[in-house]
């Protein structure tokens, strides 16, 4: 910058002088005054006026992203998005990352294509797979009514139901639909079980009416809570594919990397809830029938719209990379993509965080050398190391979570250390969920 070329002042005489000086005073003066009195009146005026009481602040305790209903399969199991729900309950087991006095549920109806009608709805503590701890059951209302309706494409929010939850305990919701919903907007994978009932069984605390089971989640996006003692309180999203979304986790064993870092915030005392946004399958350039919206149409929705979101943790590329050595109808389309690519997605995915205000964490590309179906080329390993190349030295996140180096077998980083990998060859198992928690860096979040 240019700094402005000083003013040449000219001499004032004496008396010249005082008289500038004696009307510099007095319009200072009358400054003053005015100041003053515009402070007392609009002290005046805020002590008339009632005080707008504060709200509760509300985070995120447990939530997933949603995708289009789609029949089951073979290797993802089976679900019942396809036909829907008429006169069932479903009970699904969620577990929170931190504790509350006040919860409310987020129901979505993304994909629907007519009004989803929910005829009642509660939560309560799980005492095991369908159980629910005999008066724990809490009914939910939506604007003080037991039922609602959903428009197509939006998505709905109880009201607070006082229920005091700890941190990392498991709750059950329990939907009721009298009229059928046509197809459901669901989540497709999970490392928990769902289940289903005839009739209307919300406050059952048995679980003997809950004969079918599955492992997807319906209509529940998110569980919220508020209540907790610490100010500084927030949630952190972890946003991308199937290694957010646990592809290798034991089933029901909460050791998912999310779950993980969810028991090194709580260890720490950290007052930060944990939302898993991963699809397994999802890609940052591509959407899919099977694998969802493409990362930067979803990021708003699942990531950056949840409640009191301060940082998000990104693990994308790797499905982008592999899809085009798969063969794997259920991607859609599936072109060669390039580094640049991917990096210039990365970079709209940091520019809606920043604008959001919220701190964006990148997570470098997981090994893909040892998948045991097919992924892995060596074109698009170059395309991995480049991008993660990027990612660890740009200085374009605000952070960087090097799963990659977590992960490495020290012999050829191309691969996964042996005693970390699930039997896929690709995924992480437990070990290697808890390798890469290990890795983040909890000040950065």
């Amino acid at each position: 910058m240019h700094s402005a070329k000083p003013r040449p002042w000219k001499k004032a005489g004496r008396h010249g002088m005082l008289a500038a000086t004696t009307a510099v005073l007095t319009a200072l003066t009358a400054l003053v005054v005015s100041a003053t009195a515009v402070a007392q009146a609009a002290h005046e005026d805020a002590r008339q006026r009632p005080r707008a009481a504060e709200g509760p602040v509300w985070t995120g305790a447990w939530g997933t992203a949603v995708q289009r209903p789609i029949e089951g399969s073979e290797d993802w199991g089976p679900n019942w998005s396809r036909q829907g729900f008429a006169d069932q309950s479903v009970r699904q087991v969620v577990r929170v990352a931190t504790g509350g006095s006040t919860l409310r549920i987020r129901l979505s109806n993304a994909y629907g294509t007519t009004p989803l009608r929910i005829t009642g709805a509660t939560v309560g503590r799980s005492a095991g797979d369908a159980q629910v701890w005999p008066g724990t059951a809490r009914t939910l209302t939506f604007g003080d009514h037991e039922g609602t309706t959903v428009a197509p494409g939006r998505d709905i929010v109880s009201d607070a139901a006082d229920l005091n939850t700890s941190p990392l305990e498991k709750l059950t919701v329990t939907l009721y639909v009298a009229d059928p919903t046509g197809p459901a907007t669901f989540h497709r994978f999970t490392t928990a079980t769902s289940y289903r009932a005839s009739g209307r069984h919300l406050t059952d605390s048995g679980g003997d009416a809950f004969k079918e089971s599955t492992n997807a989640w319906y209509f529940l996006s998110g569980v919220e809570v508020s209540g907790a003692a610490s100010p500084r309180r927030g949630t952190v999203v972890a946003f991308g594919d199937s290694l957010i979304d646990g592809t290798g986790a034991t089933p029901g064993a909460d050791n998912r990397f999310t779950d993980k870092l969810a028991e090194r915030l709580v260890a720490a005392r950290r007052p930060l809830d944990v939302v898993n946004a991963g699809i397994g399958g999802n890609r940052i350039l591509n959407g899919s029938p099977c694998y969802g919206d493409k990362a930067t149409d979803r990021f708003q929705r699942d990531a950056l719209d949840r409640p009191g979101v301060r940082s998000v943790i990104i693990h994308l590329g790797a499905n982008d990379i592999g899809a085009p050595e798969t063969g794997d109808p259920c991607m859609g389309s599936a072109p060669r993509v390039t580094a640049r690519q991917l990096i210039d997605a990365h970079k709209q995915l940091i520019r809606a965080a920043h604008a959001r205000g919220v701190t964006a964490v990148g997570a470098t590309i997981l090994p893909m050398k040892g998948a045991l179906f097919p992924l892995y080329s060596e074109r698009g390993e170059r395309v991995r190391t480049a991008v993660n190349h990027w990612i660890r030295t740009s200085g374009a996140y605000d952070a960087v979570l090097d799963v990659d180096r977590a992960l490495a077998n020290p012999a050829d980083a191309a691969l996964p250390r042996p005693g970390y990998v699930f039997q896929d060859g690709l995924h992480p198992n437990e070990a290697g969920f808890h390798a890469i928690a290990s890795a983040v860096d909890l000040n950065a979040l």
